[in-house]
């Protein structure tokens, strides 16, 4: 087997530019003179079309691509970008769609270079400039290199792979074509002369009983097989969450559920606690919850209840659906003191807890105060120990407030980054700058007890440079091993930005640098943003707090939900209130989900896919006191193998009816009330409509039935193969005909 060789540098011309473009000059794109102004191909315009056209000596593999830059920002470096490849200009692949960062770094890309994890080549790379970073001014690039494999030993091959594969396809798109249109002898013969299939073997088996044999009972058997074989699971990992709140109602110590606070009450500017038998933790904001998987324990511990720090400790177990009080006030049972705005981590595997910072009033600061204090609880032994009074002395951060830390059990590692750092009030250090400070990245060392620097705090934009923050997310990934860091605020700035950190490697990977426009794909920026992971789905969970304008803090309390699929680099919203706290909040609403907040507390439970939620801020001018101290779970549900073998079914059932409506109206109805009702989900009110519908089907005439598109078809066979088509959207991609349809192809 030869051996791949490193992606190299490819070798290109300037084939040919857009016609709009005023400046003509391939060596400046091919030398990188990033202190040379004039060294750029750049457009007369910002209108399209705008595109610059390379072409390979010979056919590649084009990995990736490398864009230089001036060395200074430029108002006509590329925001926005896509670029295309292909082995012609007329037909072309979308390769990347992205955007350059506007500073003075070079950026690498990677291009899409493979099909069914077949390498494929080009001759011809197309770089289209969609949007410049000064909104009306003209685009440049400065210099651009292509990376890739143009050994024609190693290209042919895959030159060979692809031309054979177009021609497959097509053959594929005619075979579709024939047999949706009943040319049984033009599929028969194409089919007999190439040998290709269409589709895997079980599909074929399906249209022959369903569309041609119209066997309903059997084709009911193969979709009940095809789900208990797993085929529907990739179909339902596409499928958008839909989320489902649930309010906890606790037992209280003497079994029976605690009373609710009436609206009334939670309109009160007295903080209302509901733990008449202390059966529950009260209301708080800026708490902290950590969750025990392996025993469905979550432990809340501290926050600010509207009027001061709190110090009590709480466990709360899902099985038993009980909070029990582990400690009035830890910090006499040798643990931490009252706070709030503090972080805890827990190693899942040793049952032990670490807690970390707090926030502490200006009125009360002074050096003694200052110490940055760290504490480990173990679970199993319910002792507190005291690791370090003060982490700055140990090499550790300073005393910090809303910064963010994750466990590595594996490693047995704790990692810790980003806060502000408290001052002493009118310290030297505080009066050089009215800046505030904020903590770099750090690593703890559980079992030397050490602390290490992985990253100060910068202001730079430099590749492995990582700015500081409060307000923001971190979660550890155990699989790829990486820390992933999302959003926050700096001072008066709200960041936007997403990277993650290789903790083996001590790599940073900027994913997106939060400044692109397409803003109403990402969760809007903010502050308190909750955020979870589930390595298992290669999932991050983002739940938004506050939004951007503070001095109107009760309009931008929002809450949304939202899903980042690390694999795909994709955001999705699956969840939004943007109803603010109403001066008397309706019962209803708050039993169906919770109200907006911020300075909440979320925890996952990834083994069981659970969140859990509790308390927080309203955000009521009004009443700037109240916190809550509402208890939630959420579910993201996507449709189960259950839900849909049903809705087969019932796609099933509804065609074999209105099959026998034109033909047999009197056994339709039987079938419409003895089967088909069967399959129907009656909490579904679309499903149900249409169900109620049906009926009508026995009065239509026989051309009402023919699907559009089918007219020139035999009716039966065109409903069948609907139907067929149908049920082959819920099987994978790499058992179903080619997606697309003959007919598209054809322009007018």
């Amino acid at each position: 087997m030869a051996v791949v060789p490193e992606n190299r540098v490819l070798s290109f011309s300037v084939f040919k530019w857009s016609s709009y473009s005023s400046t003509y000059l391939p060596e400046n794109i091919l030398v990188d003179k990033p202190n040379d102004q004039s060294s750029r191909w750049s457009s007369e315009s910002n209108y399209p079309p705008q595109y610059l056209m390379l072409k390979l000596e010979r056919p590649s593999i084009v990995q990736s691509i490398t864009f230089g830059k001036y060395e200074k920002t430029h108002v006509c470096n590329l925001k926005k970008f896509k670029v295309f490849g292909g082995m012609s200009e007329e037909n072309m692949t979308e390769l990347l769609s992205s955007g350059l960062k506007n500073d003075y770094n070079k950026e690498t890309f990677t291009l899409k270079h493979k099909i069914d994890e077949q390498m494929f080549p080009c001759r011809f790379v197309k770089i289209v400039p969609l949007m410049s970073w000064g909104p009306s001014f003209n685009f440049s690039i400065w210099y651009i290199e292509l990376h890739g494999i143009e050994e024609p030993d190693l290209v042919q091959p895959c030159l060979n792979w692809y031309s054979k594969y177009r021609e497959q396809e097509a053959i594929r798109l005619c075979l579709k074509h024939f047999r949706q249109h009943n040319y049984t002898e033009a599929f028969e013969s194409l089919q007999k002369k190439t040998r290709i299939a269409l589709e895997h073997q079980m599909l074929t088996h399906l249209h022959d009983r369903l569309v041609l044999r119209g066997d309903f009972d059997a084709c009911e058997e193969l979709i009940d097989k095809a789900v208990k074989d797993g085929l529907f699971n990739q179909y339902i990992s596409q499928q958008e969450y839909k989320p489902r709140w649930s309010q906890i109602i606790p037992k209280s110590n003497k079994g029976t559920a605690s009373q609710e606070p009436s609206p009334e009450d939670m309109n009160s500017e007295t903080n209302y606690s509901s733990n008449e038998d202390d059966n529950r933790p009260g209301m708080r904001g800026g708490h902290q919850m950590v969750i025990d998987v392996q025993t469905e324990t979550v432990f809340l511990f501290g926050g600010w209840d509207g009027t001061q720090d709190l110090a009590d400790f709480w466990a709360y177990s899902v099985q038993e659906n009980q909070w029990v009080c582990i400690s009035r006030d830890t910090e006499k049972e040798s643990g931490p003191s009252a706070r709030s705005c503090h972080k805890m981590c827990i190693d899942s595997q040793r049952r032990q807890i670490y807690t970390l910072g707090r926030y502490l009033d200006s009125s009360v600061r002074n050096s003694k105060s200052l110490k940055s204090d760290f504490y480990r609880y173990d679970v199993d032994a319910n002792t507190w120990t005291l690791l370090s009074e003060d982490t700055s002395a140990d090499g550790g951060p300073k005393l910090v407030f809303d910064h963010q830390m994750c466990m590595d059990s594996e490693k047995h590692m704790i990692y810790t980054f980003g806060g502000r750092i408290l001052m002493c009030n009118g310290s030297v250090e505080d009066s050089r700058t009215s800046e505030p400070q904020f903590s770099g990245l750090y690593a703890f060392h559980c079992q030397a007890g050490t602390w290490s620097l992985l990253r100060e705090d910068s202001c730079n934009a430099g590749p492995e440079d990582v700015q500081s923050r409060i307000g923001h997310c971190m979660l550890f990934h155990t699989r790829n091993r990486c820390l992933y860091v999302f959003g926050g605020q700096r001072s008066k700035t709200y960041l936007n930005d997403f990277f993650s950190y290789d903790v083996d490697g001590d790599h940073v990977e900027i994913i997106s640098d939060g400044t692109k426009k397409d803003s109403g794909m990402v969760p809007m920026t903010g502050f308190t943003q909750r955020a979870t992971i589930d390595p298992e789905l290669n999932e991050i969970h983002v739940l938004s707090g506050l939004s951007k304008d503070k001095d109107k803090r009760e309009e931008n309390v929002r809450n949304s939900f939202w899903i980042y699929d690390i694999a795909r680099n994709n955001w999705s919203c699956v969840y939004k209130n943007d109803q603010a706290v109403k001066e008397n909040p309706s019962k209803a609403l708050q039993e169906e989900e919770p109200c907006p907040r911020f300075a909440h507390q979320l925890v996952y439970d990834e083994m069981h896919k659970v969140h859990y939620l509790f308390g927080g801020n309203p955000g009521k001018s009004c009443s700037p006191k109240m916190r809550l101290d509402d208890f939630w779970s959420l579910k993201l549900c996507r449709p189960s193998k259950e839900y849909l073998l049903r809705h087969c079914r019932y796609l099933i059932r509804k065609y074999r009816f209105e099959e026998k409506a034109q033909s047999e109206p009197l056994n339709a109805l039987k079938y419409l009330q003895n089967d088909l009702s069967l399959t129907v989900d009656h909490a579904n009110p679309d499903e149900t409509k249409e169900f109620q519908l049906l009926p009508s089907a026995l009065f239509k005439s026989s051309s009402d039935f023919i699907p559009l598109g089918f007219s020139d078809v035999d009716q039966t066979y065109a409903q069948r193969t609907q139907l067929f088509d149908m049920l082959v959207n819920f099987f994978p991609d790499t058992m179903t005909p080619p997606k697309g349809n003959l007919v598209d192809l054809i322009t007018l």
